[in-house]
C-alpha cells in the first residue's frame, strides 16, 4: 500500500502511528463511509424483518404440526378401535362358523329323520298296493260286519290317518326348521362378513389418511427445518452486518481522530514557524546567521509490518509468513493455489483456495479493522476484515483457520498475523479460503472480486 506520510515532527509521528491509517481518506470519504453505514443499517432492518417473519412462519408451522398431531392421534385411536372390532368380528365369524358346523350335524340328523319318514310312507303305500292298491278308507268302513266291527274299523282308520297326518306334519315342521336355521345362520354369517369387510375398508381408509397426515407432517417438519436454517442464516447475516456497521463506525471515529490530530499538528507547526520567525527577527540586528530549521531531528517512520511477517525460530514443520509486498494488498499466506473464483460443484466459489501442509501462518492482506472473528458452520474458524483504501471499502475473508489470535473490533496492520491455516468448518483438507469483496460482505456475495487481481501468487 502506498502511504502518504506527512512528517512534521516526532510528536505527529507518534500520534499517527497508533491510529488506523486510511490512505487518501478525507472528509468526503468519511461521508462516504457514513453513507455505507446507513446502507448497512437499512439492510440490517430488512434482515431483522426477515428474522421476525421467519419466527412467525416457524410459529405457524409448529401450530399446524400440533393440530396435525391431534388429527394423527385421533386417526390412530380410530385405527386401533377398528383393529379391535375386526378381531371381535373374526371371533364372531369363527363362532358362527362353529354354529354352522353344528347346524350341519343337526341338518344331517333331520335329513335322516325325513329319510326314515319317507321310508315309512313308502311302506304304507306298498301295503296299500299289496292289498289291492285301490282300497280306500271308505271301503274299509263299508265292509264292516256289524256296528262293533264298524266302530273298530273307524278307530283304526282314524289312527292310521292321524299317524299319517302327524308324520306329514312333523315332516313339514322339520323341513321348515331346517330352512329357518339355514337362512338364519347364513344371514348371520353374511352380516358378519359384511361388517368385517366394512371394518377392513374403514381400517384401510384410516391407514391411508394416517399416511397422508404423516407425509404432511414430514413436509411441515421439513419446512420448519428449512425456515430454521433460513432464520439462522439471517441471524448470521444480521450479526455480520452489525459487525460491519460497528467496524465502519470505528473507522469513521479513527479517521476523524486522525484528521483532528493532523489539524492540531498543522496548527502547532504553524505556531512554531511563527515563533521561529519572531525569534529570528528579534535576533537579526545582533547575529547575522541562518536559522537552522532542522534542529529538531525527524525520525523516519518505523515499519511495524515486517515484524509480523515471520515467526522467530520456526520449527522444521512451520512455514514463514509471506513477505509483505508493495501495493494495497499483500498475499495472505504461503502455499499452492488449488482453486480459483468461479463455478465449482454447481455453486459459486467466491474466493481462492491456497493449500499447504504443516503450520502455516495467515496474515492480513491490508490494513483494516476486524469486522468479525468467529466460528462458522461453513467457514469454520473465520476472520473478516474491513478495509478503506483510497475512499473504497473492501472486505477480506480468511476461512477454515486452525485458530485465530485477533478479536472483533481490533485494528490490524497489513501483514499482521491473524492465525494459522486449518481444516475447520465445511472443508476438505488443510487450506485457506480467501475472499476479497469490493464493498461490504453479504450472504449472496455479490461484491466478490477476484483476489488474483489484487495480490500476486
Amino acid at each position: 500500500m502506498k502511504k502518504k506520510l506527512i512528517v512534521l515532527n516526532t510528536t505527529i509521528m507518534l500520534g499517527l502511528s497508533s491510529v488506523f491509517a486510511i490512505p487518501g481518506v478525507n472528509a468526503e470519504s468519511v461521508q462516504d463511509m457514513r453513507e455505507k453505514k446507513d446502507a448497512i443499517q437499512e439492510k440490517r432492518s430488512g434482515v431483522q424483518s426477515g428474522i421476525h417473519n421467519a419466527e412467525k412462519e416457524i410459529e405457524t408451522l409448529q401450530g399446524q404440526q400440533e393440530s396435525l398431531e391431534d388429527q394423527i392421534s385421533r386417526i390412530e385411536m380410530a385405527i386401533n378401535d377398528s383393529v379391535q372390532k375386526i378381531q371381535e368380528k373374526n371371533i364372531q365369524i369363527k363362532e358362527t362358523q362353529a354354529e354352522i358346523s353344528q347346524l350341519e350335524k343337526e341338518i344331517a340328523i333331520l335329513k335322516e329323520r325325513i329319510k326314515k319318514r319317507n321310508e315309512l310312507l313308502k311302506e304304507r303305500a306298498v301295503s296299500f298296493q299289496e292289498s289291492g292298491g285301490d282300497v280306500s278308507y271308505l271301503e274299509v268302513l263299508l265292509d264292516s260286519k256289524g256296528f262293533g266291527d264298524f266302530v273298530g274299523r273307524v278307530n283304526a282308520v282314524a289312527t292310521i290317518v292321524e299317524a299319517d297326518q302327524e308324520i306329514l306334519k312333523q315332516h313339514e315342521l322339520d323341513k321348515k326348521e331346517l330352512e329357518e336355521k339355514q337362512t338364519a345362520v347364513e344371514k348371520k354369517l353374511a352380516d358378519l362378513q359384511n361388517m368385517l369387510a366394512e371394518l377392513e375398508e374403514m381400517k384401510s381408509q384410516l391407514t391411508e389418511q394416517k399416511q397422508q397426515k404423516d407425509a404432511l407432517m414430514a413436509k411441515l417438519e421439513a419446512e420448519e427445518a428449512h425456515t430454521h436454517n433460513e432464520k439462522m442464516s439471517l441471524e448470521e447475516e444480521e450479526e455480520t452486518l452489525a459487525a460491519q456497521e460497528a467496524t465502519i463506525q470505528k473507522a469513521i471515529e479513527l479517521e476523524q481522530k486522525r484528521q483532528a490530530e493532523l489539524e492540531a499538528a498543522r496548527k502547532r507547526a504553524a505556531a512554531e514557524a511563527k515563533e521561529r520567525a519572531r525569534e529570528a527577527k528579534a535576533k537579526a540586528p545582533v547575529i547575522e546567521a541562518p536559522i537552522n530549521n532542522q534542529s529538531s531531528s525527524t525520525k523516519a517512520p518505523v515499519d511495524n509490518q515486517s515484524s509480523n511477517a515471520g515467526e522467530s525460530s520456526p520449527s522444521e514443520n512451520t512455514s514463514a509468513a509471506p513477505a509483505v509486498s508493495s501495493g494495497n494488498f499483500t498475499k495472505p499466506t504461503q502455499g499452492v493455489l488449488t482453486s480459483q473464483l468461479g463455478s465449482r460443484w454447481n455453486k459459486f466459489h467466491a474466493g481462492i483456495d491456497i493449500a499447504k501442509s504443516g503450520t502455516v501462518p495467515v496474515v492480513a492482506a491490508a490494513d483494516g479493522v476486524v469486522m468479525r472473528a468467529y466460528q462458522s458452520s461453513s467457514y469454520g474458524n473465520c476472520v473478516m476484515i474491513t478495509h478503506s483504501i483510497d475512499g473504497q471499502l473492501y472486505t477480506t475473508v480468511y476461512a477454515h483457520l486452525r485458530s485465530y489470535n485477533v478479536s472483533t473490533g481490533q485494528v490490524i496492520a497489513k501483514g499482521q498475523q491473524l492465525g494459522y491455516m486449518g481444516n475447520t468448518g465445511n472443508s476438505f483438507g488443510q487450506h485457506l479460503h480467501f475472499e476479497l469483496h469490493k464493498g461490504p460482505w453479504n450472504v449472496s456475495k455479490t461484491n466478490a472480486a477476484n483476489p488474483l487481481n489484487y495480490i500476486s501468487m
